[in-house]
């Protein structure tokens, strides 16, 4: 029972037999109010009582004194106005509490400086339910000259701090002192300064300004020349533009450091070769902290002719290749380390990435290092000589069935990196231990051991060793397919898109076989231990945690949204093909969500494009009523998803999944909601997944970040503005065991199917729909009572009166 936003359990109702009237029996009313003064706490959960903070902070004001009523009151309005649990606590801070005091910079009169505060800050301890100190607390100093003849200054200095007290990408200020000797007022922060220049830098190390001094001081402009101005300059005007660790630093290399030349390619207009840099290019180790060489690196060298006396082309030339840091960044632009001439024809040679192919000599973008510098991780994988294995080997297989062959080798002529799926036609006496594990509306799914196994490229061997490998006797998923003799081209272009690339908690698809005995094909992809998403609820409901479904919602979030990156729509997302895969084969190693079956929505035979497939209540109402599958039809069903992982309870699973539901969803109804059950963040997202209009439909970037919120709150770092969804989470934890419920009504169906049986005449009649909605509504209301899980039995019913008895009358107190 929610009083005044407290959930109250409710042991019943009893009447006083002198007056008659009605009492309502708790279990504790008073175990949320304060134990010291009897109100009700400000934040129940961290049992937290505002009005006993500040008694205890106006008591404790004779107890400390700066002996400057300014600084004075100033702390003491500050201390007055906290109003939650997490702000921070700010202090008078005596000079004697610090140690191993250490001068960090000094700019101007100004000094900062490291020290130790023995008694250390104030924090909450949510444990203890009181305010305790973090002794020997690392902070900085920050003196601000002749500050005690500047107070207002000094306090406006002050307060730009406190604005921002909250936020974790800042630097706190825990207080202010003064130095006994100068008078000098302190303010006393979180120790993020650089050491070298004193600017906050939230690393507690060398700012990047300054460790990219250093660079430029230690490795660039000191100690080289080109003897040619126009290339000096060049280079350290690409030097100067340098500023993030992970670019390169482009440099003028002498060409005695290079060794075992190889030529590789030769023209009129360059030739190139490949040799090792001995002192190899600089690069920023994260571990050590520093700028370090990486020694004996391979790099491609491109000699261009007659370069010394047309700079001018030799720049253009230049410009063609990137030393910037980018995630973004194409993989198909090479990086530059550096200029260097060969000492006899004076001609110019641009140092850059190696990028061939060490089989068949040719170039390849794929051949590039993928991480620049890190020893013994370099990837390399030629496109032209998978290609040429793999077309080498059409010859050696056959589906006997010219449009599956074609598809087959379409697919893998496209592989354009080495974590593609090798898509594959595999002999089905290739499997065994067939079991059946589930049956949905089109298919059979059954689990096998596949005896030779999927390609794999192994990228941990040694460099001459690496290639694509097999691992024999996987576990994989069979779907075979009902009706698929006949398959159409439309499906298999459906399949071929997710086919290829290889995606996070998209389910891989490695290829199809056929049934010898049906005739029928089946599809063959991972086997996800941990089944479905309905068959994990019913047996982790007690388990899944808050935290665990925001975890489980993102992933869900992530998968989606590659589909809607590559412009596609999954057209039937419903928790059947939401399935769980454990790390090692063992749940408690981790477990990860991937999305399945796009492209499976209907029967594999179908090729009537008004057909409507899927499941019901996770079916956008604009796609019942007739109109095509969108990503903004993804949305609802991913809003039905929400609600799935809300409340452990099927949409609609108290209705008969007829005729009747399907009008009542076009025309708004929605799952029920107890506004007080869950978080009201979580909740406000999922009915705009369920707005009727597709355009008010957010989109899974506005989706995400969201999510990326609410994951936030539940981590130590978060920001202010997470604490009021950290709050509903911790409320809805409290309840969620009691909101789980898992009864069905017998026509509610949860797998996919054809529903034009049940959409036909609402599509017949969408521009009239009184002329339909009659019979519906007398059909709705002799439905209600008995579809109702309520109402389903007298041992129910009791408890149900009680709380409608409750709820009209109690909610006013």
């Amino acid at each position: 029972m929610l009083i005044i936003g407290i959930d109250y359990k409710i042991y019943g109702i009893s009447q006083n037999p002198d007056t008659m009237d009605y009492i309502i029996v708790f279990n504790n009313l008073y175990e949320h109010n304060c134990k010291n003064c009897g109100e009700i706490y400000t934040d129940i959960d961290y049992e937290w009582c505002k009005s006993c903070q500040m008694d205890r902070f106006k008591d404790n004001f004779i107890n400390w004194s700066s002996e400057n009523e300014e600084i004075d009151n100033f702390i003491q309005e500050r201390q007055l106005n906290i109003n939650n649990f997490y702000d921070k606590i700010f202090e008078w801070i005596p000079y004697n509490q610090f140690n191993e005091i250490k001068e960090i910079s000094k700019k101007g009169f100004n000094k900062i400086y490291s020290a130790m505060w023995e008694d250390g800050p104030l924090y909450y301890d949510d444990n203890n339910k009181e305010f305790m100190r973090n002794s020997n607390e690392n902070v900085a100093l920050k003196c601000l000259y002749n500050s005690q003849n500047k107070i207002c200054e000094f306090l406006s200095e002050v307060k730009k701090y406190l604005s921002n007290n909250n936020d974790k990408d800042t630097l706190h200020i825990y207080g202010i002192s003064q130095n006994p000797d100068t008078k000098d007022y302190i303010m006393v922060l979180q120790n993020g300064y650089c050491k070298q220049c004193g600017d906050p830098d939230m690393s507690n190390k060398q700012c990047k300004l300054c460790s990219l001094n250093y660079l430029k001081n230690n490795f660039t402009f000191t100690n080289w020349t080109s003897e040619n101005k126009k290339i000096d300059k060049l280079i350290q005007e690409m030097q100067l533009k340098i500023n993030h660790h992970d670019d390169i630093v482009v440099e003028w290399i002498p060409y005695e450091q290079f060794n075992d030349f190889k030529e590789m390619n030769k023209n009129n207009f360059a030739t190139e070769y490949l040799a090792i840099w001995k002192d190899g290019p600089v690069y920023y180790d994260y571990n050590e902290n520093k700028w370090m060489r990486k020694s004996d690196k391979r790099v491609a060298l491109k000699c261009l002719h007659n370069s010394h006396n047309n700079t001018d082309e030799f720049f253009n030339e230049v410009k063609q290749y990137s030393f910037k840091y980018s995630s973004f960044e194409s993989n198909n632009i090479i990086k530059i380390y550096g200029i260097s001439q060969y000492p006899y024809t004076k001609d110019y040679i641009i140092v850059c990435q190696d990028n061939y192919c060490e089989k068949c000599g040719e170039k390849d973008i794929n051949a590039v290092d993928r991480i620049q510098y890190q020893i013994n991780v370099t990837h390399k994988w030629c496109r032209m000589c998978q290609l040429d294995y793999l077309k080498k080997n059409f010859i050696n297989w056959t589906s006997e069935n010219e449009k599956i062959n074609n598809i087959i080798q379409e697919v893998q002529s496209v592989i354009n990196c080495r974590d593609n799926i090798v898509f594959e036609w595999v002999p089905y006496n290739q499997f065994s231990d067939v079991k059946k594990i589930g049956q949905g509306g089109f298919s059979i799914i059954y689990s096998a051991i596949w005896k030779d196994g999927p390609l794999i490229y192994n990228k941990n061997c040694y460099v001459e060793e690496r290639r694509y490998e097999r691992i024999p006797n996987k576990k994989v998923a069979l779907k075979c397919l009902f009706n698929s003799q006949n398959i159409t081209l439309e499906f298999l272009n459906e399949i071929k898109a997710y086919s290829m690339n290889r995606y996070d908690n998209i389910l891989s698809v490695y290829g199809i076989s056929q049934n010898p005995d049906t005739k029928e094909y089946v599809m063959i992809s991972e086997y996800a231990e941990g089944g479905n998403f309905s068959d994990w609820m019913r047996k982790n409901h007690e388990d899944f945690e808050w935290k665990n479904k925001i975890d489980t919602l993102s992933d869900i979030i992530d998968g989606l949204l590659v589909i809607h990156q590559i412009q596609m729509v999954h057209r039937d997302l419903h928790t059947g093909n939401i399935l769980f895969m454990y790390d090692n084969n063992d749940e408690s190693h981790g477990t990860n969500i991937f999305i399945s079956d796009m492209g499976f929505s209907g029967r594999i035979d179908d090729k009537d494009k008004n057909n409507v497939y899927g499941v019901m209540p996770y079916v956008a109402p604009e796609v019942l009523s007739g109109k095509p599958y969108t990503q903004a039809a993804d949305i609802y069903s991913f809003g039905m998803i929400m609600y799935f992982i809300m409340t452990g309870r099927q949409p609609f699973a108290n209705h008969a999944h007829n005729e009747v539901l399907a009008f009542n969803i076009i025309n708004g109804l929605r799952p029920e909601i107890h506004e007080f059950e869950e978080p009201k963040c979580y909740i406000d997202l999922m009915k705009k997944c369920w707005d009727s209009n597709p355009e008010n439909r957010p989109n899974l970037t506005e989706i995400a970040d969201l999510a990326d919120s609410f994951e936030e709150s539940f981590t130590a770092s978060k920001k202010t503005c997470h604490y009021e969804y950290e709050k509903q989470f911790r409320i809805a934890e409290k309840r969620r065991l009691y909101l789980y419920y898992d009864k069905q009504h017998p026509q509610a169906i949860y797998t996919s199917r054809l529903l034009n049986p049940y959409t036909k005449d609402i599509q017949k009649y969408d521009n009239n729909l009184n002329e339909f909605s009659d019979d519906i509504a007398v059909e709705t209301l002799l439905l209600q009572d008995v579809e109702n899980p309520k109402y389903k039995s007298n041992e129910f019913s009791d408890s149900i009166a009680v709380e409608d008895f409750l709820l009209q009358h109690v909610t006013q107190l």
